[in-house]
């Protein structure tokens, strides 16, 4: 069975868009777990922040992150949060390779600043917020098999081009057809 490739790293660092696009070029299942919990719950991810709290989004989001790599041979895009779980980390090199799409504060402000969309930015300072996630999380991230920079003037086209070519140079067992 071919090992399953997990995009990690910070809320909007491209981890779906980027994992949509290489799926399709690897020609492999694609699923991205936020919306998995979405589906299951019948509810928004802030909605199930304010209503059951990030704890409780936190263990949906190990169930639902287990039950797809599973199926291995996937492309699967994680939450911001889900690596920084030793469970869910040990769960993705098990059954997979952790691809860490590297992303600088100000790219991602760029790219989050007017969603909503994110319930850990809901707060009297959201930038500085982000800024401390970011820090946070980072040595966590860098525990990854791979590190891709994902730019702000990257297309779609380029950061998959270079997550691809990161691959291949890591192991290229992993994208070779069965």
């Amino acid at each position: 069975m071919r090992r399953n490739i997990v995009l990690i790293g910070m809320m909007g660092a491209g981890k779906t868009a980027i994992g949509g696009e290489l799926a399709r070029r690897t020609q492999r299942p694609f699923a991205d777990t936020d919306a998995e919990i979405e589906r299951a719950a019948a509810m928004s991810i802030p909605e199930i922040f304010a209503r059951d709290g990030e704890e409780f989004f936190r263990a949906r989001e190990s169930e639902v992150l287990g039950r797809v790599l599973a199926l291995g041979n996937s492309v699967v895009s994680t939450g911001g949060g889900a690596w920084l779980r030793p469970e869910n980390r040990e769960r993705i090199n098990q059954n997979g390779v952790a691809v860490w799409l590297d992303c600088d504060l100000e790219t991602l402000w760029h790219r989050v600043r007017q969603r909503p969309t994110r319930p850990l930015l809901q707060t009297a300072d959201p930038r500085g917020t982000l800024e401390r996630l970011l820090t946070e999380r980072e040595p966590f991230y860098a525990l990854a098999d791979i590190r891709v920079s994902a730019r702000r003037g990257d297309s779609i086209e380029q950061t998959t081009n270079r997550v691809i070519a990161a691959i291949n140079a890591h192991d290229p067992a992993i994208l070779e057809a069965e």
